[in-house]
C-alpha cells in the first residue's frame, strides 16, 4: 500500500511533463538549436526545486517512507567520469529525442517505439552496473 503513493506521484509527474511539452521531440529540437527558452525554463525550474528540496531534506533531517533518516552521501569528484557520462547521455538524448524521464511519458502517450528505447536504457544501465568498478575514478 505504501508504494501506491509513488504510483500516484509518478502519474501526476508524467501528466505535468506531458502537458508542459517536456516530452515533445520538437521542444527538445528547439532547445538544442537554441530557438526557444521553453525547455531551459523547465529544466531550470526542476534544478531549482531539486536544490531547495535537497536543502530541506538536509536541514530538517527528513525520514523516508519507512521512517529511516535520509542520509545524503557526497559524490566522488571525477572529471573523466562526468565527461564520459555526459557525452553518452547527450548522445542518447539527441538520438532518441527524449531523456530518461520522458521516455516513460511518451510510452504512456502511446508512442510504442519507446519500448525499444526503454529496453536499451535498461540494458545500458545493467551493463554499467557490471563495469562501473572497472572505470577510472
Amino acid at each position: 500500500m505504501k508504494n501506491l503513493i509513488y504510483i500516484i506521484l509518478g502519474t501526476f509527474f508524467g501528466i505535468a511533463m506531458y502537458k508542459a511539452e517536456a516530452a515533445s521531440w520538437f521542444r527538445i529540437y528547439e532547445m538544442f538549436n537554441f530557438q526557444s527558452f521553453h525547455m531551459y525554463g523547465f529544466i531550470s525550474t526542476a534544478l531549482l526545486m531539486g536544490a531547495v528540496g535537497l536543502q530541506v531534506l538536509k536541514r530538517y533531517e527528513a525520514k523516508d517512507i519507512d521512517g529511516k533518516k535520509i542520509v545524503i552521501q557526497p559524490k566522488e569528484k571525477s572529471i573523466a567520469r562526468y565527461l564520459l557520462g555526459g557525452i553518452l547521455f547527450g548522445l542518447g538524448w539527441a538520438l532518441v529525442g527524449a531523456c530518461p524521464g520522458p521516455i516513460f511519458v511518451l510510452l504512456g502517450a502511446g508512442v510504442w517505439q519507446m519500448l525499444i528505447v526503454i529496453a536499451f536504457a535498461l540494458l545500458g544501465t545493467y551493463l554499467y552496473g557490471l563495469i562501473k568498478n572497472k572505470l577510472p575514478h
